[in-house]
C-alpha cells in the first residue's frame, strides 16, 4: 500500500450493500425511517396512547401539516403505525402504534431521554468547537 493509496479494503467474501441479497441492505432502509427527527418524535408521542392528528400536530412542535401527514403515512406503511378512520360526520381518524412500533417505543424513548439529558453537554461542545475552528473558515 503506497501512501497515496486511498481506496477502501473488505473482505472478498463480502458485496457491497445494494444488492438485494445482503443481510445489512434492510437496515439501512429501516434506520432512515426510525432515524428522522420527525418519526422518532411521532413515535414517542405514539407511545403515551393513541392520538388524533391535531393532537400529534400539537405535541410534535415545529411539524407542519404536510410533514405530519408524510410521516404518519411512512410509518403506517412501515407497519409502525396503524391509521383508524371511524364512520362519523366528520370523519375522526385516530393514530396508534402497531405491536412492532410498540416494540421500538423502549429504544426511541431511550434516544429521546438520551438526547434530553445530553444536550447542554452537546451545545457546550458545539461552542468550544466553533470558537477554535471558527479562525479556520470551517464554518
Amino acid at each position: 500500500m503506497s501512501p497515496t493509496h486511498t481506496g477502501v479494503t473488505t473482505p472478498a467474501d463480502l458485496e457491497p450493500c445494494g444488492r438485494d441479497d445482503h443481510p445489512d441492505c434492510g437496515i439501512r432502509d429501516v434506520l432512515d425511517r426510525i432515524g428522522d427527527k420527525w418519526s422518532v418524535l411521532v413515535l414517542v408521542e405514539l407511545a403515551a396512547g393513541p392520538r388524533r392528528f391535531r393532537e400529534l400536530q400539537r405535541a410534535v412542535d415545529g411539524i407542519s401539516q404536510r410533514m405530519l401527514t408524510l410521516t404518519v403515512r411512512r410509518l403506517e406503511r412501515d407497519g409502525l403505525v396503524l391509521r383508524t378512520v371511524y364512520p362519523t360526520v366528520p370523519a375522526r381518524v385516530d393514530y396508534r402504534l402497531t405491536d412492532t412500533g410498540a416494540g421500538l417505543t423502549h429504544l426511541v424513548k431511550a434516544l429521546a431521554d438520551w438526547s434530553l439529558g445530553n444536550r447542554a453537554a452537546i451545545a457546550e461542545a458545539r461552542l468550544a468547537y466553533d470558537r477554535t475552528h471558527d479562525d479556520h473558515g470551517l464554518r
